[in-house]
Protein backbone atom coordinates (compact mmCIF):
# COMPACT_ATOMS: atom_id res chain seq x y z
CA UNK A 1 0.00 0.00 0.00
CA UNK A 2 1.36 3.41 -0.94
CA UNK A 3 2.15 5.92 1.86
CA UNK A 4 -0.55 8.22 0.43
CA UNK A 5 -3.26 5.59 0.78
CA UNK A 6 -1.95 4.51 4.18
CA UNK A 7 -2.36 8.08 5.41
CA UNK A 8 -6.00 8.05 4.38
CA UNK A 9 -6.61 5.34 6.98
CA UNK A 10 -5.45 7.61 9.76
CA UNK A 11 -8.05 8.77 12.26
CA UNK A 12 -7.64 12.21 13.77
CA UNK A 13 -8.31 12.35 17.48
CA UNK A 14 -9.71 15.27 19.39
CA UNK A 15 -8.68 16.16 22.91
CA UNK A 16 -10.51 14.25 25.65
CA UNK A 17 -13.37 15.90 27.45
CA UNK A 18 -12.61 17.40 30.84
CA UNK A 19 -14.86 17.25 33.89
CA UNK A 20 -17.72 15.31 32.31
CA UNK A 21 -18.67 11.72 31.62
CA UNK A 22 -15.76 10.25 33.64
CA UNK A 23 -13.97 10.08 30.30
CA UNK A 24 -11.05 12.47 30.72
CA UNK A 25 -8.53 9.67 31.29
CA UNK A 26 -10.20 6.65 29.71
CA UNK A 27 -11.52 7.57 26.26
CA UNK A 28 -10.40 9.09 22.98
CA UNK A 29 -12.85 10.56 20.50
CA UNK A 30 -12.48 10.64 16.74
CA UNK A 31 -12.59 14.11 15.26
CA UNK A 32 -15.81 14.14 13.26
CA UNK A 33 -17.12 11.01 14.98
CA UNK A 34 -17.91 7.66 13.44
CA UNK A 35 -19.12 9.19 10.21
CA UNK A 36 -15.69 10.71 9.59
CA UNK A 37 -14.05 7.32 10.16
CA UNK A 38 -16.46 5.56 7.79
CA UNK A 39 -15.96 8.24 5.14
CA UNK A 40 -12.21 7.65 5.36
CA UNK A 41 -12.74 3.91 4.87
CA UNK A 42 -15.03 4.45 1.88
CA UNK A 43 -12.53 6.85 0.36
CA UNK A 44 -9.60 4.46 0.57
CA UNK A 45 -11.79 1.63 -0.77
CA UNK A 46 -12.71 3.72 -3.79
CA UNK A 47 -9.07 4.72 -4.30
CA UNK A 48 -8.12 1.03 -4.20
CA UNK A 49 -10.62 0.11 -6.91
CA UNK A 50 -13.27 -1.46 -4.68
CA UNK A 51 -16.77 -1.29 -6.20
CA UNK A 52 -19.37 -0.05 -3.68
CA UNK A 53 -23.05 -0.54 -4.43
CA UNK A 54 -25.21 1.81 -2.42
CA UNK A 55 -28.94 1.24 -1.80
CA UNK A 56 -28.38 -2.47 -2.35
CA UNK A 57 -29.71 -5.13 0.03
CA UNK A 58 -28.60 -8.75 0.14
CA UNK A 59 -31.78 -10.75 0.61
CA UNK A 60 -30.70 -14.38 0.45
CA UNK A 61 -27.54 -16.44 0.71
CA UNK A 62 -26.88 -19.63 -1.22
CA UNK A 63 -24.76 -21.93 0.92
CA UNK A 64 -23.95 -25.49 -0.09
CA UNK A 65 -22.90 -27.56 2.89
CA UNK A 66 -20.40 -25.26 4.56
CA UNK A 67 -19.46 -23.24 1.47
CA UNK A 68 -20.82 -19.90 0.28
CA UNK A 69 -21.94 -19.99 -3.34
CA UNK A 70 -23.81 -16.77 -4.10
CA UNK A 71 -25.88 -13.91 -2.72
CA UNK A 72 -29.15 -12.54 -4.06
CA UNK A 73 -29.03 -8.72 -3.96
CA UNK A 74 -31.83 -6.25 -4.72
CA UNK A 75 -31.46 -2.68 -5.99
CA UNK A 76 -34.13 -0.40 -7.40
CA UNK A 77 -36.59 -3.28 -7.61
CA UNK A 78 -34.24 -5.50 -9.58
CA UNK A 79 -32.47 -8.62 -8.26
CA UNK A 80 -29.00 -9.85 -9.12
CA UNK A 81 -27.22 -13.03 -8.08
CA UNK A 82 -23.63 -12.34 -7.12
CA UNK A 83 -21.06 -15.13 -6.96
CA UNK A 84 -17.71 -14.86 -5.21
CA UNK A 85 -14.90 -16.97 -3.80
CA UNK A 86 -15.48 -15.68 -0.25
CA UNK A 87 -17.89 -13.52 1.71
CA UNK A 88 -17.53 -11.31 4.78
CA UNK A 89 -20.76 -10.61 6.65
CA UNK A 90 -20.79 -7.47 8.77
CA UNK A 91 -24.49 -6.62 8.62
CA UNK A 92 -25.16 -5.97 12.31
CA UNK A 93 -27.66 -7.47 14.72
CA UNK A 94 -31.46 -7.36 14.98
CA UNK A 95 -32.01 -4.52 17.44
CA UNK A 96 -34.49 -2.75 15.13
CA UNK A 97 -36.56 -5.90 14.58
CA UNK A 98 -39.19 -5.44 17.30
CA UNK A 99 -41.06 -8.72 16.56
CA UNK A 100 -37.77 -10.63 16.91
CA UNK A 101 -36.93 -8.80 20.16
CA UNK A 102 -40.40 -9.69 21.47
CA UNK A 103 -39.58 -13.39 21.07
CA UNK A 104 -37.17 -12.95 24.00
CA UNK A 105 -38.50 -9.88 25.84
CA UNK A 106 -42.24 -10.16 25.29
CA UNK A 107 -44.34 -6.99 25.14
CA UNK A 108 -41.63 -5.05 26.99
CA UNK A 109 -39.80 -4.70 23.65
CA UNK A 110 -42.51 -2.30 22.46
CA UNK A 111 -41.13 0.26 24.92
CA UNK A 112 -37.52 -0.04 23.77
CA UNK A 113 -35.93 2.84 21.89
CA UNK A 114 -33.50 1.95 19.09
CA UNK A 115 -30.51 4.27 19.13
CA UNK A 116 -29.61 3.75 15.47
CA UNK A 117 -31.06 2.90 12.10
CA UNK A 118 -34.41 1.12 11.67
CA UNK A 119 -32.72 -0.98 8.95
CA UNK A 120 -30.87 -3.32 11.32
CA UNK A 121 -33.43 -6.09 11.02
CA UNK A 122 -30.98 -8.99 11.35
CA UNK A 123 -31.75 -10.38 7.91
CA UNK A 124 -28.28 -11.76 7.24
CA UNK A 125 -27.99 -13.10 10.78
CA UNK A 126 -31.23 -14.97 10.30
CA UNK A 127 -30.02 -16.26 6.94
CA UNK A 128 -26.86 -17.70 8.47
CA UNK A 129 -28.78 -19.33 11.31
CA UNK A 130 -31.24 -20.75 8.77
CA UNK A 131 -28.30 -22.38 6.97
CA UNK A 132 -27.12 -24.11 10.14
CA UNK A 133 -24.42 -21.78 11.40
CA UNK A 134 -23.74 -22.24 15.11
CA UNK A 135 -25.31 -19.44 17.19
CA UNK A 136 -23.55 -17.74 20.09
CA UNK A 137 -24.63 -15.29 22.77
CA UNK A 138 -27.63 -14.72 25.01
CA UNK A 139 -30.69 -13.95 22.84
CA UNK A 140 -31.74 -11.35 25.46
CA UNK A 141 -28.25 -9.92 25.66
CA UNK A 142 -27.69 -6.46 24.23
CA UNK A 143 -25.80 -3.22 24.56
CA UNK A 144 -28.53 -1.08 26.08
CA UNK A 145 -28.08 2.29 27.76
CA UNK A 146 -30.21 4.74 29.70
CA UNK A 147 -31.82 6.92 27.06
CA UNK A 148 -34.02 9.97 27.41
CA UNK A 149 -37.56 8.61 27.18
CA UNK A 150 -38.48 11.54 24.94
CA UNK A 151 -36.08 10.37 22.22
CA UNK A 152 -37.44 9.24 18.83
CA UNK A 153 -38.02 5.53 18.31
CA UNK A 154 -35.09 5.29 15.86
CA UNK A 155 -31.98 7.26 14.93
CA UNK A 156 -31.79 9.45 18.04
CA UNK A 157 -28.05 8.94 18.27
CA UNK A 158 -25.70 9.66 21.16
CA UNK A 159 -27.24 13.03 22.01
CA UNK A 160 -30.24 11.27 23.58
CA UNK A 161 -28.03 9.25 25.96
CA UNK A 162 -28.19 10.34 29.59
CA UNK A 163 -25.09 10.38 31.78
CA UNK A 164 -26.63 11.89 34.92
CA UNK A 165 -27.08 8.49 36.60
CA UNK A 166 -23.87 8.44 38.74
CA UNK A 167 -24.57 11.86 40.22
CA UNK A 168 -28.05 11.31 41.66
CA UNK A 169 -30.47 8.46 42.22
CA UNK A 170 -32.58 6.43 39.79
CA UNK A 171 -36.10 5.33 40.72
CA UNK A 172 -38.74 3.34 38.88
CA UNK A 173 -42.36 4.29 38.34
CA UNK A 174 -43.16 3.25 41.92
CA UNK A 175 -40.50 5.59 43.32
CA UNK A 176 -38.12 2.76 44.28
CA UNK A 177 -34.37 2.62 43.68
CA UNK A 178 -33.23 -0.65 42.13
CA UNK A 179 -29.44 -0.52 41.59
CA UNK A 180 -26.21 1.11 42.79
CA UNK A 181 -25.89 4.27 40.68
CA UNK A 182 -22.25 4.80 41.70
CA UNK A 183 -20.93 1.26 41.44
CA UNK A 184 -18.00 2.17 39.19
CA UNK A 185 -16.86 4.64 36.55
CA UNK A 186 -19.59 5.37 34.03
CA UNK A 187 -17.72 3.96 30.97
CA UNK A 188 -17.70 0.60 32.78
CA UNK A 189 -21.37 0.65 33.79
CA UNK A 190 -23.39 2.78 31.38
CA UNK A 191 -24.23 -0.19 29.15
CA UNK A 192 -25.92 -2.15 31.95
CA UNK A 193 -28.56 0.49 32.61
CA UNK A 194 -30.71 -0.17 29.57
CA UNK A 195 -31.31 -3.76 30.65
CA UNK A 196 -31.97 -2.66 34.24
CA UNK A 197 -34.61 -0.20 33.04
CA UNK A 198 -36.10 -2.80 30.69
CA UNK A 199 -36.79 -4.98 33.74
CA UNK A 200 -38.73 -2.23 35.57
CA UNK A 201 -42.52 -1.78 35.47
CA UNK A 202 -43.55 -0.37 32.09
CA UNK A 203 -39.85 -0.22 31.18
CA UNK A 204 -39.35 3.31 32.50
CA UNK A 205 -37.24 4.92 35.21
CA UNK A 206 -36.25 8.42 36.32
CA UNK A 207 -32.90 10.03 37.05
CA UNK A 208 -33.28 12.42 40.00
CA UNK A 209 -30.60 15.06 40.68
CA UNK A 210 -30.27 18.49 42.24
CA UNK A 211 -28.51 21.64 41.04
CA UNK A 212 -25.10 20.50 42.36
CA UNK A 213 -25.00 17.66 39.85
CA UNK A 214 -25.56 19.64 36.66
CA UNK A 215 -21.90 20.58 35.96
CA UNK A 216 -20.69 16.98 36.19
CA UNK A 217 -22.24 15.35 33.13
CA UNK A 218 -22.93 16.12 29.50
CA UNK A 219 -26.52 17.34 29.21
CA UNK A 220 -29.07 15.62 27.03
CA UNK A 221 -30.53 17.21 23.93
CA UNK A 222 -33.78 17.42 25.92
CA UNK A 223 -33.89 19.73 28.97
CA UNK A 224 -34.59 18.10 32.34
CA UNK A 225 -37.91 18.45 34.13
CA UNK A 226 -37.38 21.14 36.78
CA UNK A 227 -39.14 21.73 40.10
CA UNK A 228 -38.61 23.63 43.34
CA UNK A 229 -39.07 20.57 45.56
CA UNK A 230 -38.99 16.79 45.27
CA UNK A 231 -42.81 16.45 45.68
CA UNK A 232 -43.32 18.93 42.83
CA UNK A 233 -40.80 17.03 40.72
CA UNK A 234 -42.59 13.75 41.47
CA UNK A 235 -45.89 15.22 40.29
CA UNK A 236 -44.30 16.52 37.10
CA UNK A 237 -42.81 13.09 36.38
CA UNK A 238 -46.00 11.17 37.33
CA UNK A 239 -44.32 9.48 40.31
CA UNK A 240 -46.22 9.15 43.59
CA UNK A 241 -44.97 12.24 45.54
CA UNK A 242 -44.82 10.57 48.96
CA UNK A 243 -42.86 7.64 47.55
CA UNK A 244 -40.25 9.87 45.92
CA UNK A 245 -40.05 12.13 48.97
CA UNK A 246 -39.45 9.13 51.22
CA UNK A 247 -36.73 7.62 49.04
CA UNK A 248 -34.93 10.97 48.72
CA UNK A 249 -35.08 11.53 52.49
CA UNK A 250 -33.80 8.01 53.20
CA UNK A 251 -30.99 8.46 50.68
CA UNK A 252 -29.97 11.84 52.12
CA UNK A 253 -29.83 10.45 55.68
CA UNK A 254 -27.62 7.57 54.57
CA UNK A 255 -24.96 9.64 52.78
CA UNK A 256 -21.57 9.35 54.43
CA UNK A 257 -19.25 11.79 52.65
CA UNK A 258 -15.53 11.67 53.14
CA UNK A 259 -12.90 13.95 51.68
CA UNK A 260 -13.41 16.04 48.57
CA UNK A 261 -16.23 15.15 46.21
CA UNK A 262 -14.47 14.11 43.02
CA UNK A 263 -16.48 13.19 39.90
CA UNK A 264 -13.31 11.97 38.19
CA UNK A 265 -12.27 9.41 40.82
CA UNK A 266 -13.76 6.60 42.90
CA UNK A 267 -14.33 8.92 45.84
CA UNK A 268 -15.45 8.19 49.40
CA UNK A 269 -18.92 9.72 49.10
CA UNK A 270 -21.08 6.64 49.68
CA UNK A 271 -24.17 5.53 51.56
CA UNK A 272 -24.36 3.39 54.68
CA UNK A 273 -27.11 1.00 55.76
CA UNK A 274 -28.98 1.56 52.49
CA UNK A 275 -30.18 -1.07 50.03
CA UNK A 276 -29.25 -0.90 47.27
CA UNK A 277 -26.16 1.07 48.28
CA UNK A 278 -24.54 3.87 46.38
CA UNK A 279 -20.80 3.25 46.38
CA UNK A 280 -19.43 6.57 45.07
CA UNK A 281 -20.54 10.14 44.29
CA UNK A 282 -23.38 9.97 46.84
CA UNK A 283 -24.17 13.60 47.56
CA UNK A 284 -27.42 14.52 49.32
CA UNK A 285 -30.15 15.64 46.93
CA UNK A 286 -30.97 18.88 48.69
CA UNK A 287 -29.98 21.92 46.61
CA UNK A 288 -32.94 23.28 44.63
CA UNK A 289 -33.99 23.43 41.93
CA UNK A 290 -34.45 19.67 41.53
CA UNK A 291 -34.27 17.96 38.15
CA UNK A 292 -35.53 14.72 36.65
CA UNK A 293 -35.02 12.87 33.38
CA UNK A 294 -37.37 10.10 32.21
CA UNK A 295 -35.35 7.05 31.11
CA UNK A 296 -36.02 4.25 28.65
CA UNK A 297 -33.88 1.34 27.50
CA UNK A 298 -31.95 2.45 24.44
CA UNK A 299 -30.81 -0.57 22.41
CA UNK A 300 -27.51 -0.10 20.58
CA UNK A 301 -26.94 -3.65 19.32
CA UNK A 302 -27.78 -7.24 20.18
CA UNK A 303 -25.41 -9.98 21.33
CA UNK A 304 -26.99 -13.01 19.65
CA UNK A 305 -24.73 -13.82 16.71
CA UNK A 306 -22.76 -16.48 14.88
CA UNK A 307 -19.79 -18.39 16.25
CA UNK A 308 -16.40 -17.58 14.74
CA UNK A 309 -12.85 -18.78 15.34
CA UNK A 310 -9.69 -16.73 15.72
CA UNK A 311 -9.63 -16.18 11.94
CA UNK A 312 -13.18 -14.73 12.01
CA UNK A 313 -14.25 -17.85 10.12
CA UNK A 314 -17.87 -18.83 10.74
CA UNK A 315 -18.45 -22.14 12.53
CA UNK A 316 -21.24 -24.46 11.39
CA UNK A 317 -23.56 -26.32 13.73
CA UNK A 318 -21.46 -29.49 13.41
CA UNK A 319 -18.40 -27.51 14.63
CA UNK A 320 -16.78 -27.40 11.17
CA UNK A 321 -15.46 -24.03 9.98
CA UNK A 322 -17.30 -22.77 6.92
CA UNK A 323 -14.94 -22.90 3.95
CA UNK A 324 -15.27 -19.31 2.78
CA UNK A 325 -17.62 -17.46 5.15
CA UNK A 326 -16.34 -14.84 7.58
CA UNK A 327 -18.08 -12.45 9.98
CA UNK A 328 -17.19 -9.28 11.85
CA UNK A 329 -18.77 -6.70 14.12
CA UNK A 330 -22.12 -7.05 15.82
CA UNK A 331 -22.92 -10.29 13.98
CA UNK A 332 -20.29 -12.06 16.08
CA UNK A 333 -20.48 -9.92 19.24
CA UNK A 334 -21.66 -12.85 21.36
CA UNK A 335 -18.24 -14.49 20.98
CA UNK A 336 -16.81 -11.71 23.15
CA UNK A 337 -19.63 -9.95 24.96
CA UNK A 338 -21.61 -11.80 27.59
CA UNK A 339 -21.85 -9.67 30.69
CA UNK A 340 -20.88 -6.05 30.83
CA UNK A 341 -19.41 -3.73 28.25
CA UNK A 342 -16.49 -1.32 28.12
CA UNK A 343 -16.79 1.88 26.14
CA UNK A 344 -15.40 1.30 22.66
CA UNK A 345 -15.92 -2.48 22.48
CA UNK A 346 -18.40 -2.19 19.62
CA UNK A 347 -15.95 -0.24 17.52
CA UNK A 348 -13.20 -2.67 18.46
CA UNK A 349 -15.01 -5.83 17.33
CA UNK A 350 -15.89 -4.08 14.10
CA UNK A 351 -12.40 -2.78 13.29
CA UNK A 352 -10.27 -5.63 14.66
CA UNK A 353 -12.39 -8.54 13.44
CA UNK A 354 -13.19 -6.63 10.26
CA UNK A 355 -9.49 -6.50 9.48
CA UNK A 356 -9.03 -10.18 10.36
CA UNK A 357 -12.07 -11.23 8.31
CA UNK A 358 -10.99 -9.17 5.30
CA UNK A 359 -7.46 -10.56 5.41
CA UNK A 360 -8.64 -14.16 5.70
CA UNK A 361 -11.30 -13.77 3.01
CA UNK A 362 -8.67 -12.35 0.65
CA UNK A 363 -6.41 -15.33 1.33
CA UNK A 364 -9.32 -17.69 0.77
CA UNK A 365 -10.01 -16.03 -2.59
CA UNK A 366 -6.38 -16.41 -3.62
CA UNK A 367 -5.09 -12.85 -3.18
Amino acid sequence: MSPRLRNLLSVRWQKPLRGTLHLARSNLFMLGGGKAMINAYYHIAAQSGVEIRYETEVQELEIGGSEFVSALAARNGECERIRSKAIVLAAGGFEANIPWLKEYWGEAAENFIIRGTPNNQGRMLKELLRHGVKPVGDPRGCHAVALDARAPKFDGGIVTRLDSVPFGIVVNREGKRFYDEGEDFWPKRYAIWGKLIAEQPQQIAYSIIDSKALPHFMPSVFPPVEAASSPELATALAIEPRALGAVVDEFNRSVNGGGRFNPGALDDWRTRALEPPKSHWAQPIEAPPFYGYPLRAGITFTYLGVTVDERAQVIMGDERPAKNIFAAGEMMAGNILGKGYLAGFGLTIGSVFGRIAGREAARCAGF
